[in-house]
């Protein structure tokens, strides 16, 4: 897996600053705070399940992003580092509503993929269709051995 895309970490406290953000988030009844600073993946409210799959040519990324607009949805690549950003509105509350269950995570999401040396990052794309976000990750062409003959 030396060649696959590893996910950024945000070093060993990520599942315990994920807690606390959560368990603040309850407390305080809303993710407001939290979804007006964007800048690292501890202020995301949810992160989107990703499937990667590698090719002999590419690395492709599907991300589940239900209820986001695709055109909404960043996707930059810096340094070796992919990194996909936006957000899904909350649902708006119905009037006389007696009870609600809420499953679906809103606001801000926020994934970082440190992407191998064997990419091709000129030529990356990305699309969104019905609730997926499917991004390409062409691979550079490696340069392969080749017999040469000596004249004599």
């Amino acid at each position: 897996m030396s060649n696959m895309i590893r996910e950024r970490n945000f070093g060993p406290w990520a599942m315990h600053r994920e807690l606390v953000n959560e368990l603040n988030r309850y407390v305080n009844g809303d993710s407001a705070a939290a979804a007006n600073d964007a800048s690292s993946g501890a202020t995301a409210d949810w992160a989107p399940a990703v499937d990667i799959a590698e090719y002999p040519d590419r690395f492709v990324l599907h991300a589940d992003v239900p209820g986001v607009d695709p055109a909404s949805i960043e996707v930059t690549l810096e340094k070796g580092v992919l990194i996909l950003s936006g957000s899904r509105d909350k649902a708006v509350d119905a009037a006389n509503v007696e009870r609600r269950r809420v499953e679906r995570a809103h606001g801000r999401f926020f994934r970082r993929f440190s992407l191998p040396d064997t990419v091709d990052s000129e030529a990356v794309s990305a699309r969104g269709s019905n609730g997926v976000l499917e991004v390409v990750i062409p691979k550079r062409p490696t340069a392969q051995p080749r017999r040469i003959s000596v004249a004599h």
